[in-house]
């Protein structure tokens, strides 16, 4: 790791430890909706009300519904028929996530294709999570997607701080470096915040951890597994990982041979896009 690197991360984990590190917050239209849905008595109605307020946000969740994963015998054309076929929670969870792209703008260019990168790759990842969360575990999939929409989210803020910096957005290697060593412990941060729940939370921090053994399958793994399965091919450092090699993997069982599955989860890359 370069001298820069050495010493951004420095600055950046102390600003960190001290809470002077500007943090994003959690887009509004999220805070309403995430509020409209802890009511257990909300209805429908009320939370097409809040969700519909923004209406690229609207016009995602349809899409969604009419993905190739989730497609029913007819189309959903309505915010208020999307809601109903997801449910509430499993709706506001998807949105949550979904939103998640308002915090991706940057002021330079280069920041700008970065965050688009980051956040094109999340959108698959959350697609893949949610596929492997429906066929191999027990767990909910709009929990599994959102994870996966948030897992790269301790990005943001490192990103942020090199728009300020002008010797490290200069230096692609070296904010690469920071990037990878820093982002999931500013991501467990960043989900605290923003008090996402525990079982969300860890995902940042533990997804890359390919040696790691849990008790059960849990969001980490889908995650984790899925992140491996969306570098497969390419020339990413975790594109060069055996995917049979790691406990997750091995865990949930998953059999590449079988051809129905194989496109699910090709289909899913799309989901949320």
């Amino acid at each position: 790791m370069s001298d820069l690197a050495d010493k951004v991360q420095q600055d950046l984990v102390e600003a960190i430890d001290n809470d002077d590190l500007v943090l994003p917050t959690l887009p509004e239209v999220a805070m309403q909706i995430r509020k409209a849905a802890e009511d257990p008595e909300v209805s429908v109605s009320t939370l097409s009300k809040v969700i519909g307020r923004d209406t690229a946000l609207s016009a995602r969740l349809i899409k969604v519904v009419n993905s190739p994963l989730l497609r029913a015998t007819q189309e959903v054309t309505d915010l208020h028929t999307a809601i109903t076929r997801l449910g509430v929670n499993y709706s506001s969870n998807l949105a949550i996530g979904l939103v998640m792209e308002q915090i991706f703008h940057a002021r330079s260019d280069v920041v700008g294709q970065k965050m688009r990168d980051v956040w094109r790759k999340s959108l698959e990842i959350a697609g893949v999570s949610y596929a492997l969360c429906r066929s191999y575990s027990q767990l909910k999939p709009d929990q599994a997607a959102l994870g996966g929409l948030v897992h790269q989210i301790g990005v943001l803020p490192i990103l942020t701080y090199a728009e300020d910096h002008n010797e490290l957005l200069s230096d692609p290697i070296s904010l690469n470096h920071v990037i990878d060593r820093i982002h999931p412990l500013l991501g467990d941060k960043l989900l605290r915040v923003w008090d996402f729940p525990e079982k969300l939370v860890k995902v940042p921090g533990q997804y890359l951890d390919f040696k790691r053994q849990s008790d059960r399958i849990d969001y980490v793994d889908l995650v984790q597994v899925a992140s491996l399965y969306c570098h497969q091919g390419t020339d990413h450092p975790l594109g060069r990982i055996d995917l049979l090699s790691v406990p997750s993997f091995q865990k949930l069982g998953i059999d590449l041979q079988h051809k129905a599955m194989c496109k699910d989860l090709e289909d899913s890359r799309s989901m949320f896009y």
